[in-house]
């Protein structure tokens, strides 16, 4: 089991990447580790299927372009007391073959089998096909 988010405000994943780049050294002294964190407001109910072995799938521009494993889901308190979840995660955006997803508010869960593949996975590599790879799921083709 995995969660999606829109990632509001970015409109590429280098912007994405250098913007946890930037808070890493928060969350290092909140959580003592190399971690990425982002707080929502509500605990996923379904955590003991996601913690460990999910990931977010971050979805920018209108289009699913990486994901981050998850390693926990922590309860915290926000600035005006009430409670929420961290989403701790690893620092390592991993890039997913290309998929277009229509806005929706908050997080959702994402099944394992309609997650896209990571891009080596999914026949494209890093390098070159990319463009061909975000066309072709514009079409509907992959």
């Amino acid at each position: 089991m995995h969660m999606i988010k829109l990632c509001v405000g970015v409109a590429t994943l280098e912007e994405l990447e250098g913007y946890r780049e930037e808070r890493a050294h928060w969350w290092d002294a909140d959580y003592g580790e190399n971690v990425h964190v982002h707080r929502t407001r509500m605990m996923p109910k379904r955590a003991g299927e996601i913690e460990g072995s999910g990931s977010i799938y971050w979805v920018i521009s209108g289009v699913i372009r990486a994901r981050q494993p998850i390693v926990r889901l922590a309860a915290a308190v926000d600035g005006e007391g009430r409670g929420c979840c961290d989403i701790i995660m690893a620092p390592d955006m991993v890039r997913v073959v290309p998929r277009p997803k229509r806005p929706f508010q908050g997080w959702r869960y994402l099944d394992s089998e309609d997650a896209p593949h990571d891009l080596g996975q999914g026949g494209f590599q890093e390098e070159g096909s990319l463009e061909l790879a975000e066309e072709l799921a514009q079409l509907g083709l992959i």
